[in-house]
């Protein structure tokens, strides 16, 4: 039935605003719907679109249909339409959804009216369809579509050109089809793309259709409906090609499902694809990356005909499964066949597998063919060639390789900010950051947790806040990574409370993120509050991980919580799956030590199912210390010695047992054994931040421009702790005469930098004090005395864990 139009007004009755007025919607046309045979004009008029019409009703046409590809295109914000300055000056048209001409009126243009058309005109953005003016839309031969459509850039472009193709209905042809889809997935456009493709009838559709689309999901990542898709094709009798297989396995990868990928490699040979070399390759990293190395070297093996893809598969797919040795065998084998044929993938791996292989011989003969085929100066090579020396420990070499490299990426200042981590440069490493910013690189949630961990071990908690800011401005803050680090940096610097307002603003958190909460408040003796969160983290379904026991069974050992810290132990097999490591291990001893029972210790680690390593003994040693056990303490020790001969804090722990137990000179043959065998205690320091300033504290520093006010605060404290009842603990004065213990007592880093605290923080501020040591016994009982004198919180982060003195009482409990 002809639709019904609306008469058209006069242009005496009618205002222009009223001429460009939309009256009436209709739904739109069906997105294969072909053009009419003429089009109308009123109730009267039309337009032939053969090539004999007239000029002017070629024009109305041309605009007619013009608007029509708009309003497909939903720009349907423009209720009116000024047409091409070439037409003629008294015909203005209004057109509803479908194109068709709803109001048509004969009236000259004059300013006003040149007014209102500025305000709902709308041009053709296609310099195509300017430039062909003259012809109907129906005269644009296919070929100039498939030039526009292999020229587009943009989804305007697409959503253009779509609605063009429409109107002249030759969306039908599959080459148009296949190109239009090709666009809308160069522009990212999957919604559109599903919505063309499904709405399109199957003779359009053909196997270049549906390997465009499948392909298109799998890049978009979604994986499960390009599967979908798949079997559809194959229900539509469509049958695959190389190309689609291809993009199929690749959905079979995404999907991490064996299954899928042991179907998809029955259809490869079902359609005799088995002996094509680029769909076996995608086979191989199929088998690879969801890794079953097995059946990817089986088919690497029976493939006739191999190309570097296929190699590089098995190279990365090895890596990938932490098969170094393997990656780095077949590399080999790799040079041997074909010196020529390797690219960035092969070095960048290899040096990646020589890296976590420790392998740095074989890494720099691969560094010496690299410069010898001249891919050296390629940036992804180079981001492995640093990794690989960073990792092997040669900080100057990865120093001078970043030098020498003209451009860097934003992998690039990642990597040489986590090698400055790996080497304990923290310094360099958040000067590395800011000097990223500086020449332009945009940080990522490499960046951002990398110099947060740095932040972290320096416990500079103003540079934290600033790369916090810099976080919340760049929109990673809702990272769960991100802020699991910024989570780690403020319990490290000692702010529990900015801490827990992270986490409290994370809306789906995970298990690191939990871990890095429960790990924080053990880290702060909040033993207690650690159980309420693990509990709660079952409670909300969060599987805890190796890590996050490590923290609960810790917090069990500082509250006594014997009966409950074996219980957590033993769920780690039989509730979670999690196997126990020396970690786990070395909090039960920790644990049955601080309730007394070193000998039930001893009898758990000698019962222990994996060889306990020095961090067992080690508790077990510390044990010992604190209960004054000579005879374990000597026996433990022994065995430390083996385990570690150059750790200086097994020596010292025997000293401080031996002096305990009144045995000087035994104490005195520990020291001179330790300077014979070259052993040295790492020299003590303390170090305290004051107006965005560091300061750093030696035993009897005196380089401070302020050492005598210092001294003199430190006089000062010594009466005022004597008169509340402080009595000095000498078996901590070591290497010292005994007339002069005492006073060496007082030289402490920690007590020098409280000085210095006192003296410049204003009145009731927190004083942050950090060590790189643990803080001996006389410094922690001052500690507690000077935080009930000053009545202001005392923060001391030491090797160990962090001590909030208030009010005479530390957060530890006085078990360190």
């Amino acid at each position: 039935m002809r639709p019904t139009f609306v008469r058209p007004l006069q242009a005496a009755s009618t205002s222009p605003h009223e001429q460009f007025k939309l009256t009436s919607f209709v739904p739109p046309l069906p997105l294969f719907g072909g053009p009419p045979d003429s089009l109308h004009f009123g109730r009267n008029h039309s337009v032939s679109s053969s090539p004999e019409a007239s000029s002017s009703q070629r024009w109305r046409a041309t605009g007619t249909w013009t608007l029509e590809c708009y309003t497909i295109a939903r720009r349907l914000d423009h209720a009116g339409i000024k047409l091409s300055r070439r037409l003629p000056s008294t015909v203005l048209v209004n057109l509803d959804l479908n194109g068709r001409i709803i109001k048509m009126l004969s009236v000259p243009i004059n300013a006003r009216m040149k007014a209102v058309y500025s305000k709902l005109s709308l041009y053709p953005n296609l310099s195509f369809f300017k430039s062909h003016h003259h012809r109907t839309p129906f005269h644009h031969p296919p070929t100039s579509f498939n030039n526009l459509l292999n020229s587009g850039r943009t989804s305007k472009h697409a959503t253009q050109i779509h609605s063009q193709l429409i109107t002249t209905a030759l969306l039908s042809l599959p080459f148009l089809f296949n190109n239009l889809l090709n666009l809308y997935a160069k522009c990212g456009c999957v919604d559109q793309t599903l919505l063309l493709f499904s709405s399109a009838p199957d003779v359009s559709k053909d196997v270049v259709s549906w390997t465009s689309l499948i392909t298109q999901l799998t890049r978009s990542k979604r994986p499960f409906k390009a599967l979908t898709f798949f079997n559809q094709m194959r229900l539509s009798g469509v049958y695959p090609n190389h190309y689609t297989l291809s993009a199929v396995l690749s959905a079979c990868t995404d999907t991490m499902v064996s299954v899928h990928g042991e179907q998809m490699h029955s259809l490869v040979w079902k359609h005799g694809f088995h002996a094509e070399v680029f769909v076996v390759s995608a086979l191989v990293d199929m088998y690879a990356k969801c890794c079953d190395m097995r059946m990817a070297e089986k088919v690497f093996e029976e493939m006739p005909v191999r190309n570097l893809v296929s190699w590089n598969s098995m190279i990365v797919g090895f890596l990938q499964n932490k098969l170094y040795d393997q990656a780095i065998f077949f590399f080999k084998t790799l040079l041997l066949e074909n010196l020529t044929a390797l690219d960035e993938v092969s070095f960048s791996s290899v040096f990646s597998a020589c890296a976590n292989a420790g392998n740095l011989a074989f890494g720099k003969q691969v560094h010496g063919v690299a410069l010898k085929l001249g891919v050296r100066n390629l940036v992804y090579i180079n981001n492995s060639l640093i990794d690989m020396y960073s990792k092997c420990g040669l900080f100057n070499e990865v120093a001078k390789l970043f030098s020498n490299i003209g451009a860097r990426d934003v992998v690039t200042w990642n990597i040489m900010i986590m090698a400055c981590v790996h080497n304990h440069n923290y310094e360099d490493a958040c000067n590395s950051f800011w000097m990223m910013r500086k020449k332009g690189s945009i940080p990522d949630e490499a960046s951002y947790s990398s110099v947060l961990h740095s932040c972290a071990n320096l416990a500079t908690l103003y540079q934290g806040t600033l790369i916090h800011n810099q976080i919340i401005r760049s929109g990673f803050v809702k990272n769960l990574c991100v802020a699991s680090s910024l989570i780690k940096m403020y319990a490290k610097c000692g702010s529990l409370v900015d801490a827990f307002q992270i986490f409290e603003e994370i809306e789906d958190r995970n298990v690191v993120c939990w871990t890095a909460i429960i790990t924080a408040c053990q880290q702060h003796g909040h033993a207690n509050r650690v159980v309420e969160l693990f509990e709660q983290m079952l409670r909300e379904g969060i599987k805890p991980d190796y890590i996050t026991f490590v923290s609960v069974l810790s917090a069990c050992s500082h509250t006594g919580r014997v009966e409950e810290g074996f219980f957590y132990f033993n769920s780690m097999i039989k509730l979670h799956g999690i196997f126990p490591g020396h970690e786990h291990y070395a909090c039960i001893v920790d644990l049955l030590s601080r309730a007394g029972e070193l000998n039930r210790a001893k009898r758990f680690i000698e019962l222990m199912p994996i060889k306990p390593d020095a961090s067992v003994w080690g508790a077990l040693l510390s044990a010992c210390r604190n209960h004054s056990n000579l005879v374990m303490g000597k026996e433990v020790a022994l065995k430390l010695f083996e385990l570690e001969p150059d750790n200086p804090g097994n020596y010292v722990l025997l000293c401080n047992i031996l002096t305990r137990n009144g045995m000087l000179n035994e104490a005195d043959k520990v020291r001179r054994k330790m300077e014979r065998i070259g052993v040295r205690k790492e020299p003590g320091c303390s170090w305290i931040d004051v107006k965005n300033s560091t300061y750093v504290f030696t035993v009897h520093d005196k380089s401070h421009e302020k050492t005598k006010e210092i001294y003199e605060m430190l006089e000062n404290l010594k009466e005022l702790v004597k008169k509340k009842g402080y009595v000095a603990e000498t078996e901590f004065a070591i290497n010292t005469a005994e007339e002069y213990k005492e006073q060496s007592l007082w030289y402490h880093t920690e007590k020098l930098a409280l000085a210095f605290g006192l003296l410049s923080l204003p009145a009731g501020a927190p004083i942050r004090i950090k060590k790189n040591l643990r803080t001996c016994g006389d410094c922690h009982t001052v500690m507690k005395f000077a935080s009930e004198i000053f009545a202001r919180e005392i923060i001391v982060r030491d090797i160990n864990r962090f001590h909030h003195f208030t009010n005479g009482i530390c957060s530890c409990g006085d078990y360190w």
